[in-house]
């Protein structure tokens, strides 16, 4: 049994709170930078400094965007209605991967058409460090003391801050799932797989990941007895599934 104390305010200027997770949050698209940049030259992509800066800045309002909004959405329409100043505060949390993920791809496919680069080649190597910043957003969760577990008498059980009971460390979970997740994409960096490969293998290990996960977290169930995180990934996996049956030829 342990106890998390952590402050998720890692300093204060004058009424502006500097949380870790927003920290965490920028980190990864700073770490996206420079894979990116790495994993283009392997790829044979054309990316220009400039390309790249832009592509992260697309990234960046994709993936925010899209995942406040699908949070906003799916996970607290009721509580932002009546709260709509926190509907900005995205450092207070309330990030959805799903929707992520949906921003992620509707900014890859606008940079794709204006800068005719391959969409698939795009995608095939921004879920690599996509899935390194995944890892390291749970990790914020975990200081946030959200997306906690269920109540657990497992020995590494954690108690949260005013939570009642001994918690699964879910964000923990998570976290090492999709390390295992990065670290199985970027072993494979230097081989060539049909166009899409890439992207199908993290569509699909995440998708099961977060289903499996998801039935150790203190989670509204939505319908079929399974939590929205659950429904959200079905599709997921059916369109990682597709993907790689589709594209499982590789071009000369």
């Amino acid at each position: 049994m342990f106890t998390s104390n952590i402050d998720p305010v890692f300093f204060n200027l004058g009424p502006l709170e500097i949380r870790y997770y927003g920290i965490i949050y920028a980190l990864g698209f700073i770490i996206a930078f420079f894979m990116l940049k790495h994993l283009s030259k392997i790829k044979k992509i054309d990316f220009s400094e400039e390309v790249l800066d832009n592509y992260i800045i697309y990234l960046v309002v994709g993936v925010v965007l899209g995942a406040r909004i699908f949070h906003i959405l799916f996970y607290g329409l009721n509580y932002y209605l009546t709260n709509p100043l926190e509907i900005i505060a995205v450092w207070h949390g309330g990030l959805s991967f799903h929707g992520g993920l949906v921003g992620a791809l509707i900014a890859g496919w606008i940079f794709h058409k204006k800068h005719k680069i391959p969409f698939l080649k795009l995608a095939d190597i921004t879920v690599i460090p996509a899935s390194l910043a995944l890892a390291l957003g749970r990790i914020g969760n975990f200081i946030n003391a959200e997306l906690y577990g269920k109540i657990t008498d497992l020995s590494w059980c954690i108690n949260f801050p005013n939570i009642a009971g001994c918690r699964h460390p879910t964000q923990i979970y998570e976290s090492l799932a999709y390390f295992g997740l990065f670290l199985i994409l970027w072993n494979l960096r230097n081989k060539n797989p049909p166009k899409g490969h890439y992207l199908a293998a993290f569509l699909i290990l995440y998708s099961i990941s977060r289903f499996l996960l998801e039935f150790t977290k203190e989670i509204d169930i939505i319908a079929l007895g399974l939590t929205m995180g659950q429904l959200l990934s079905i599709p997921m996996f059916l369109l990682g599934i597709y993907i790689f049956t589709k594209y499982s030829e590789r071009e000369n």
